[in-house]
């Protein structure tokens, strides 16, 4: 499966967002009260679609059923400017019925038909088999090849013990938020 650049980042940085999301300071799974929160106050989320739209994307996790691998295969290999209509797209995607009325709200924003061919294509690639240790193993590759990294991983103070997915999916995170103009997460 070939994924565009564009998904390629958006990937890990809505991996991390669902993973920043999932346990609280003490360690306890809270995903589903803070997507619900997130859900309520998605009229404010919406104002993030064009700089964060895995943040948005985030409140449709669970929400959608594929008809059509190929199809999503597909949205998955397109930039953000050749993205299908999400009324072409809602022909082999079904939402959750709790995920429709959220759909019926964002499809009033300004890009919200563009975000829910994001939202989807991102499901697609978090629930498919294998895709989140593909994403993880194409980024430290990327950071391998290049092979004057700002850090060195041997000088990494948290040591062996650190996840290295966690640490590819975070660092294409904010490679991709810096791109946005945002600063860089001092570690």
């Amino acid at each position: 499966m070939r994924i565009s650049p564009f998904f390629h980042a958006l990937e890990s940085a809505y991996q991390a967002e669902l993973d920043d999301l999932t346990f609280d300071s003490d360690g306890k799974d809270v995903l589903r009260h803070r997507l619900a929160d997130k859900r309520k106050a998605l009229a404010f989320l919406c104002q993030m679609i064009d700089i964060s739209p895995e943040m948005v994307a985030v409140v449709f996790h669970q929400g959608f059923q594929f008809k059509s691998p190929a199809a999503m295969e597909r949205l998955v290999s397109q930039g953000s400017d050749h993205l299908p209509d999400w009324d072409q797209l809602a022909e082999v995607v079904t939402l959750q019925p709790w995920a429709t009325a959220l759909a019926t709200d964002i499809l009033k924003a300004p890009k919200g038909a563009w975000l829910l061919a994001v939202a989807a294509g991102l499901e697609y690639l978090y629930h498919k088999p294998g895709q989140h240790q593909a994403a993880a193993h194409d980024a430290e590759a990327d950071e391998d090849s290049e092979g004057d990294s700002d850090q060195d991983q041997s000088d990494d103070p948290r040591g062996d013990e650190d996840d290295g997915d966690m640490r590819g999916g975070e660092d294409a995170g904010e490679d991709w938020m810096e791109a946005q103009g945002f600063d860089r997460k001092t570690h």
